[in-house]
């Protein structure tokens, strides 16, 4: 199976939606962050392998512990996946920090910021129209 293939991609993205229905209802570890999602799966054409990509809408410490929380329920976990998903080989899983929301967030303030300097620096032509309604210069 080719790694860009149609039922390759439909394997991720099945594979995604079961990670995340068993990390938000059936892990219980206390360093699991409750608001943690699984953004991005890819899964090895030959099905042994699996990267999972996580992000948690909060600090950097809580997506550390949320990693590591899912390192060490990874067991668990394959276990539960292979109940789910119907594959040849279960997948084991390996669990990688994703920002790109978290940056997304901070390059959206950026602009916003900019624009709101931008828009604070230029007077729009109507009101230079009113401070100076002859079109000549002010006394």
């Amino acid at each position: 199976m080719r790694k860009n293939s149609i039922k390759n991609i439909r394997i991720n993205e099945e594979v995604r939606k079961q990670l995340q229905e068993i990390i938000m209802h059936q892990i219980k570890d206390p360093r699991v962050d409750p608001m943690t999602s699984v953004t991005k799966v890819e899964v090895a054409p030959d099905l042994k392998t699996c990267k999972a990509y996580i992000s948690v809408l909060g600090s950097a410490d809580a997506l550390d512990g949320t990693i590591e929380g899912l390192t060490k329920a990874e067991g668990y976990i394959r276990r539960e996946l292979a109940h789910t998903v119907n594959l040849r080989n279960t997948p084991s899983v390996r669990f990688i920090a994703d920002d790109s929301i978290a940056y997304g967030v901070g390059m959206s303030k950026i602009i916003d910021e900019v624009i709101a300097q931008d828009e604070a620096r230029h007077v729009p032509e109507e009101e230079k129209d009113l401070e100076n309604p002859e079109g000549g210069e002010a006394d």
